[in-house]
């Protein structure tokens, strides 16, 4: 698909720099760059300013909020690669603040659309939950935002050693963690999920999760499972969640998905029926809807579908199936 990576968190060209992360020396330099900077999260959510909330804040490493360390899930801070200055990137989580007085009602809910400002932060400089201003973030900022919330949210699930129990330490700029107990080596976790668009002649199947807002639907989804091709995976998921048997499948798009630690692999299959026999365990509707009826929702004009979320590869995906521009 040429139109693959304009996918929201597609690669922006970000420099990892992922040399430096094994040169403890080297990113000790880094760390003390005064041309460094660093993104902050709070629970999950980001530090963004801007009146539209349209930019990742990216705070001197030298800023009076860094003076106590990380106050949060990671021991030290992640380094994320340099910019295009060559200036030193990295992420740090104060999720131990308590926000005192704050409007917290909304924090970890599907849907939060509060903000929280720190009293050591300027005006105009928030947390917000990253699904909310997603689709508003440049290329760049939105691939440093979804490679530093998948990182802290890997430490924050994995401080313990999968072999041995023992508590784990952070290494690497923060891409690895280290056990000084038996020596083991872990990983930040990626995990492989497809999405898939699948479609019989004018239709496309959509389906919805309990849970979701009314009328929200979009495509079927679930994770690879271990020895699966993706290809296996699509035609095993659509069986399993809408009774639909699969024929041919190819790949499309990906993007990953920091909801906590997915790679979503977009792919299109063609159905070789309409009939759905649904796993009400597995999701609560699915349904055929035609190009008009999408076209309905995603002009908000559909009496009682709504469109897939903005800045998901779902949406991506739909808005080129509607545009016949999936080559």
């Amino acid at each position: 698909m040429k139109r693959a990576e304009q996918v929201t968190f597609g690669g922006s060209g970000l420099d990892r720099a992922g040399l430096l992360r094994g040169d403890a020396d080297k990113l000790a330099q880094a760390y003390g760059d005064p041309s460094a900077k660093c993104a902050l999260l709070w629970r999950g959510k980001l530090l963004v300013q801007g009146e539209a909330l349209d930019r990742l804040a990216l705070l001197p490493m030298g800023h009076r909020i860094f003076e106590q360390g990380p106050g949060g899930v990671i021991e030290a801070p992640v380094f994320l690669g340099k910019t295009d200055e060559d200036a030193p990137l990295f992420a740090m989580d104060i999720s131990d603040w308590a926000a005192e007085g704050l409007d917290l009602s909304g924090v970890g809910d599907f849907v939060d659309r509060t903000e929280q400002q720190h009293p050591d932060l300027p005006e105009g400089y928030v947390f917000a939950e990253m699904r909310r201003i997603m689709t508003r973030l440049s290329p760049r900022d939105a691939e440093l935002a979804a490679t530093a919330k998948a990182v802290i949210g890997w430490h924050e699930t994995h401080r313990f050693c999968a072999r041995c129990g023992a508590r784990s330490e952070m290494s690497q700029g923060g891409w690895q963690r280290s056990c000084p107990a038996c020596g083991g080596q872990h990983f930040p976790r990626t995990d492989p999920v497809v999405i898939m668009l699948i479609t019989h002649g004018n239709s496309v199947l959509m389906g919805r999760s309990p849970g979701w807002p009314e009328g929200m639907y979009s495509l079927l989804a679930g994770f690879v499972e271990p020895g699966e091709t993706l290809e296996a995976a699509v035609r095993r998921e659509v069986m399993e969640e809408a009774g639909v048997p699969v024929g041919d499948v190819h790949y499309l798009a990906s993007q990953p998905w920091p909801f906590p630690a997915s790679l979503m692999f977009g792919c299109a299959g063609e159905a070789l029926s309409r009939d759905i026999q649904i796993d009400p365990v597995e999701i609560e509707d699915a349904m055929w809807v035609t190009r008009t009826e999408m076209m309905q929702a995603f002009a908000g004009d559909h009496p009682k579908l709504l469109p897939a979320r903005k800045g998901a590869i779902a949406h991506f995906l739909l808005q080129h199936w509607l545009a016949d521009t999936l080559d």
